[in-house]
């Protein structure tokens, strides 16, 4: 499929704006010591985020990627990652190299601007505004603020009515598989970033429309678009 320039881009957060996983991990293995558990470490951290704190925590505590640990354990440990992650949303988390260039671009070209996360809201604003990006967005849809969340496509299909633009000229911007399946059951374009958190797969393999490696390089990729 070729682009096409596009009326509005949803952007993704975690992996593809905001590199987090330092402090996702940092909040994971304080859950654990908590827990008398062992610590995960941040390789495995950023191997397990894309789909949720509530996923992240399951997959902390059974230490792999599927799986669900017992009820009683996770009911115990959620509520400690939430304070945790309250307290330490923005304090390791960095903006990707690229990512301001990409943005200012976007708006020079006058496209409406959303942001499309699967984390909760209370997480979402705060990192956003401590990071300096969240007055680039007119919407920020939350993980928690439709009854479904990416890879369903309710949330994209969402910022495109309240943005008045219709799919077809919508773009999304992600890192994982999530992204790209919410932007083909939406209509959307997807363009992925080849840096960010896909379980360690390579994002090429889902045949997204293009992928870069810096949201800089998105004002090459968009003058070529019809």
């Amino acid at each position: 499929m070729s682009l096409h320039k596009p009326k509005m881009v949803l952007i993704d957060v975690d992996g593809t704006l905001v590199d987090s996983v330092p402090d996702l991990a940092y909040c994971v293995d304080e859950m654990m010591s908590h827990l008398e558990m062992p610590r995960r470490g941040e390789d495995a951290v950023r191997n397990w985020v894309g789909n949720g704190v509530e996923r992240l925590v399951e997959r902390a505590l059974v230490n792999q990627l599927d799986g669900k640990p017992e009820r009683v354990l996770f009911d115990k440990a959620l509520p400690i990652f939430m304070d945790l992650y309250a307290e330490n949303t923005s304090k390791r988390s960095r903006l990707y190299p690229g990512v301001e260039e990409g943005l200012a671009y976007l708006k020079s070209l006058g496209v409406r601007l959303g942001c499309v996360t699967n984390k909760a809201e209370r997480f979402t604003l705060p990192l956003l505004r401590e990071l300096g990006i969240h007055d680039h967005f007119e919407i920020v849809i939350s993980g928690d603020v439709l009854p479904r969340k990416k890879p369903d496509p309710m949330p994209l299909l969402h910022g495109a009515e309240q943005l008045g633009v219709d799919p077809g000229e919508a773009l999304m911007l992600g890192d994982s598989i999530s992204d790209v399946k919410a932007a083909r059951a939406a209509g959307f374009q997807i363009i992925c970033m080849s840096y960010g958190y896909n379980h360690g797969e390579d994002i090429r393999d889902y045949n997204p429309d293009a992928v870069i490696d810096s949201m800089a390089e998105l004002s090459t990729l968009l003058e070529q678009a019809a």
